[in-house]
């Protein structure tokens, strides 16, 4: 049984004492990994580099400020040996995680037409699996730097992959 200030959390499903790291908050209610995911088990991955710009996460419903111009990829050295032939692609898809993902609402407005749906009709950056993905244009690599336009994540995202856009 763990504890914030002498409380002790429980999931608000099925009452199970958690910690923290075994909650995610939706509706602002704290609902535990096993009502979420059942049996499920986490998956390890690594990222390959991080998203660069002047985009910053705010409060409002979309949760982004700042223009969407051109994004730097500043993909790790080590990730040099795969690069080739990207240089010939005019767009690719970007994998990304979102690492500043707040609250999950089960229905909300969407920004773009403010039809009421859940999360899977829509594009919020406030998903459980966190997980974020883009078409981009492609606009120029220097090294394992790599200049795109179309991107929305903020800047410090974590980016975990990358393919041809199909």
């Amino acid at each position: 049984m763990n504890s914030i200030n002498n409380k002790t959390i429980h999931c608000s499903e099925c009452n199970a004492a958690c910690g923290t790291e075994d909650l995610s908050t939706i509706d602002n209610r704290q609902v535990c990994r096993k009502c979420l995911f059942g049996n499920g088990s986490p998956v390890t991955i690594y990222p390959i580099g991080i998203v660069n710009n002047n985009l910053e996460r705010d409060q409002t419903p979309f949760g982004r400020k700042g223009t969407n111009t051109v994004s730097k990829i500043e993909l790790l050295p080590s990730q040099k040996r795969f690069m080739s032939g990207l240089d010939q692609e005019p767009e690719i898809t970007i994998v990304y995680y979102l690492h500043k993902s707040r609250s999950v609402k089960t229905f909300f407005k969407r920004g773009i037409d403010g039809k009421q749906v859940g999360v899977f009709a829509s594009r919020t950056p406030d998903r459980l699996s966190r997980i974020g993905i883009q078409d981009v244009r492609l606009l120029d690599i220097k090294g394992t730097t790599l200049f795109v336009k179309g991107l929305d994540a903020v800047s410090g995202t974590p980016v975990l992959d990358i393919k041809l856009k199909i």
